[in-house]
């Protein structure tokens, strides 16, 4: 194995966006299975190290390639389309508008059927927003243009745990 090698390289997948979540499951098992630190007890302190260090790089390539909007801005990076997402936060002012809806909705909300039903369309939005990202990626190879859905992907991210803490609240 090499520590220097990109996620889908380590984990034997193809450089896409598009990935079978159970493969991406089945190959960080394995990995790990050959990464263990206990398989190394024998050979000494500096393998268990070694093998400590395999096990967090599989551990962080996991969690890159499993979710896709971290797959989706990883692959953006490795095209050397960079998010900058905390250094860039314009967006599209169709996006920003619905954002702000969808805002004053979540602040409007009295009941959970309401916030189910913004939860749908923010879900909605999310799905497109991902075909977006593939199409981009792995049919064009645009890697910049795939950077405003990943942005706008991140913000759903956050509104989403706002969204949720708010249903929470009212059950």
């Amino acid at each position: 194995m090499n520590l220097q090698a990109d996620d889908f390289e380590l984990f034997g997948l193809k450089r896409q966006f598009a990935q079978d979540r159970a493969e991406i499951d089945a190959r960080w098992i394995a990995l790990q299975r050959e990464a263990h630190p206990d398989k190394f007890a024998a050979q000494g302190a500096a393998a268990q190290r070694l093998a400590m260090q395999w096990s967090v790089r599989i551990n962080e390539g996991f969690e890159r390639l499993k979710d896709p909007l971290k797959r989706a801005a990883y692959l953006c990076e490795l095209a050397g389309a960079p998010i900058n997402a905390n250094s860039n936060t314009t967006m599209p002012a169709q996006f920003l508008m619905q954002q702000m809806e969808w805002r004053e909705a979540l602040d409007d909300a009295s009941t959970v059927s309401a916030l189910e039903s913004l939860s749908q369309e923010m879900q909605a939005t999310k799905k497109l927003l991902l075909q977006q990202c593939a199409a981009l990626i792995d049919e064009s190879q645009d890697f910049s243009g795939a950077v405003a859905p990943v942005r706008a992907l991140m913000f759903i991210e956050k509104f989403a745990i706002d969204l949720n803490h708010r249903i929470d609240q009212l059950e």
